[in-house]
């Protein structure tokens, strides 16, 4: 299984309510070039799930709109949940990209490298790209890491 954890982009700072920010216009260029660079890399099949957060689901749109919104994604859920959602290790599907938010995207990504959720800290509209394998004991593999920055 591949696990993509992709943080929303840049949203706005305030709004009616934190589940209603919008992307900015940097926010939207960001999600378009990580988008793009997503495309070339994961097959036709992926599954993208994203927080019901007006945020995620704008950062998603950025590659389609093959995305399902789930409510185990929110802001504030725990790692835990978020790998659920997923189904790792087994998976819901091959690849699954989560698009989510910190510190949640950084605490499952500190769980799946180090065993223990962390307070890691992962860029706006960031990825995580993790393979679960067996090859003889399971293994799980950092693929990439990546941030538009350096799209």
């Amino acid at each position: 299984m591949n696990l993509i954890l992709w943080r929303h982009a840049e949203a706005e700072d305030h709004a009616a309510s934190d589940l209603v920010r919008q992307l900015t216009p940097r926010g939207r260029k960001q999600a378009q070039a990580v988008a793009k660079w997503l495309k070339a890399r994961i097959d036709d099949d992926a599954v993208f799930i994203v927080s019901p957060a007006t945020r995620t689901i704008q950062t998603a749109e950025a590659f389609g709109d093959r995305y399902r919104v789930v409510e185990q994604l929110a802001p504030g859920k725990s790692a835990q949940a978020v790998l659920d959602a997923a189904g790792w290790p087994e998976g819901i599907a091959e690849t699954v990209i989560v698009v989510g938010h910190q510190p949640t995207i950084g605490r499952v990504a500190a769980l799946l490298l180090s065993g223990q959720e962390a307070e890691w800290s992962v860029k706006k509209a960031g990825i995580w790209w993790f393979q679960q394998r067996a090859r003889g004991v399971d293994q799980i593999v950092l693929r990439a890491v990546t941030n538009p920055d350096l799209l």
